[in-house]
């Protein structure tokens, strides 16, 4: 098990699949950062030697926001739209979908779970 930005990936994955584990790295940039490292990409990582793993790690550092970093960088953007009372940043603070979504059948992740209104009573004759 390597550990590569705070995060110990698995062994027996491939390399290509393994640093998706990393927050801010998909399929095509760990494509993309093996062949740059010089790295087979169907190869695991427990048979990467200390050398591949040091490049990985050194070009991960020194060229992709990662982890931390990256949601910290994210949770600001949302905070900004939230205080200079855009559509979306209100649509964030009230909880519901922010990217045009329907509300009134789905969306219960943003929601919640489902609060159930009472029923007005109907007057009688």
């Amino acid at each position: 098990m390597a550990r590569i930005a705070g995060v110990d990936i698995p062994a027996n994955k491939r390399g290509e699949i393994a640093l998706t584990y990393i927050y801010g790295i998909g399929r095509s940039k760990a494509t993309s950062l093996l062949q740059e490292a010089g790295i087979d990409v169907s190869l695991k990582v427990k048979e990467w030697n200390d050398d591949q793993i040091t490049a990985v790690r050194e070009l991960i550092g020194s060229t992709i926001k990662t982890e931390g970093e990256l949601r910290s960088e994210v949770q600001l953007n949302i905070k900004r739209l939230m205080d200079i009372g855009c559509y979306r940043g209100i649509r964030h603070r009230i909880g519901l979908p922010v990217r045009g979504q329907s509300t009134k059948n789905n969306a219960r992740t943003r929601k919640g779970k489902k609060k159930t209104v009472a029923n007005k009573k109907k007057a009688t004759k």
